[in-house]
């Protein structure tokens, strides 16, 4: 996959970017509408990521809400009251499968290093149109595979919802998930009995909204044995 020259960043996000490299704070796009973007569906609600420490965001923007902040998240607020994520560079340094513990002060390949997939792991530098995918995450939407940042097992036991995720990515996206991949969901399967029942349900309904195929969706739950721990009417 080649790489476009620029993507469609929104002013209001460019507006926070601009700010944030002007005080000396690096500063990335990232996350879901990277990935849209390449695939040309459209997708305008771009999260930035940036060294700036999140108090450091907290005062070079009069408008913000810290929304996640024990997670380097804060949502800052355009003229129009839209808030927009920006999330101090982070990597993991304790989790139990369900939250982490991270630290900051870290790099942008640090911060792509802890992503759930590849094809969520590119970023793009909005100011000088520059490209960062140290995992072939395009190669892998080109592809059209799901595959985890690293070791899988690793990946799955740092956040059990992740096989969720997975699952519901393929489903949407009609894409396959690789093969280590997947036997590592089902490995750790067993692990999503410590999520919390809310986090579940909405990860379910996102699936369920965005699903190609809903029977595609189920089939890959039943597969991998979620459907077993959350799901059991549901027949294999």
């Amino acid at each position: 996959m080649t790489f476009p020259k620029r993507l469609p960043i929104p002013p209001e996000v460019l507006k926070i970017a601009t700010r944030l490299e002007e005080a000396g704070y690096e500063t990335w796009c990232v996350g879901g509408a990277i990935r849209d973007n390449l695939l040309k569906l459209e997708n305008h609600d771009f999260d930035l990521t940036t060294a700036a420490p999140p108090k450091e965001i907290q005062r070079l923007f009069k408008r913000t809400v810290p929304v996640g902040i024990e997670h380097g998240t804060i949502a800052v607020l355009d003229a129009k009251n839209q808030p927009h994520e920006v999330t101090t560079f982070r990597k993991d340094i304790k989790t139990d499968g369900r939250h982490a513990v991270v630290e900051f002060g870290v790099s942008l390949m640090d911060d792509l290093a802890r992503r759930d997939f590849t094809v969520n792991a590119i970023a793009y530098h909005p100011l000088r149109h520059e490209w960062r995918d140290p995992f072939e995450g395009a190669q892998d939407l080109e592809r059209k595979l799901i595959r985890s940042v690293g070791d899988a097992n690793w990946r799955f036991q740092e956040d059990y919802l992740r096989i969720l995720r997975a699952l519901r990515f393929s489903a949407r996206f009609e894409f396959r998930i690789h093969s280590r991949t997947l036997e590592a969901a089902k490995a750790n399967a067993q692990g999503l009995a410590q999520l919390s029942a809310e986090r579940v349900r909405d990860e379910w309904w996102k699936g369920i909204a965005t699903a190609h195929k809903v029977s595609k969706l189920v089939t890959l739950w039943v597969e991998v044995g979620a459907a077993r721990i959350w799901l059991p009417e549901i027949r294999e």
